[in-house]
């Protein structure tokens, strides 16, 4: 692994997410640096924000291929071809094969709007306005075959607070969300490269 972990961010809209990671990556202390922003969306706003920050942005439009097997490797051809060491998911919405999320396993992260395990799946925060819970929040966690259900890395919570509605409890999650998603990469770039150091050391070529 190079000093800083070549990241890739997926996204299908806005990419405010992917924002945050792309500022918080300007930081030379931070432990991966975001080389390029790929959308399966070619209209996504997140590709013109992204080359406005400096970062390339591209498009594999989903539709342009038979199925999921062949938009997926296509997906693969242009990672490899980045040479990209971790894949961040910041509001992409295709759902990954179990076969591709095998081979980034330990490499590819989500952001997700909820106190996982708990409201997996999309309209977490209508879901949990009807529930009535107390708190809310994120999660990053890496991603597995099975949806939003990969090891947790890190937690935001947040109060439901009274007289509440989706859009005001979003923008309340959203926050931690551009909080702890750098946070959580800048910890799984530095255990990786760390392993890899410690590797090298072992195993001198």
């Amino acid at each position: 692994m190079s000093p800083r972990a070549r990241t890739v961010v997926l996204i299908s809209g806005r990419g405010s997410n992917m924002s945050a990671l792309v500022e918080a990556a300007r930081s030379p202390d931070f432990a991966a640096e975001i080389v390029l922003v790929l959308s399966d969306e070619p209209g996504a706003p997140g590709l013109a924000i992204a080359r406005e920050a400096g970062v390339a942005a591209e498009a594999i439009d989903f539709r342009a291929y038979p199925g999921k097997a062949a938009f997926e490797a296509a997906l693969e051809a242009r990672l490899r071809a980045e040479r990209a060491e971790i894949v961040c998911l910041a509001g992409f919405m295709r759902v990954l094969s179990p076969s591709f999320v095998e081979r980034w396993k330990g490499r590819i992260l989500n952001i997700h709007p909820s106190l996982l395990p708990n409201l997996r799946g999309l309209n977490t925060h209508e879901r949990a306005l009807r529930q009535g819970v107390a708190e809310h929040g994120c999660t990053v966690h890496f991603v597995t075959a099975e949806l939003d259900a990969g090891p947790i890395i890190a937690q935001a919570r947040v109060p439901v607070l009274p007289g509440d509605d989706a859009e005001a409890l979003a923008a309340r999650v959203l926050r931690e969300e551009h909080r702890i998603y750098p946070a959580a990469l800048n910890a799984v770039a530095r255990s990786l490269t760390s392993a890899n150091v410690r590797e090298a050391r072992l195993n001198p070529r």
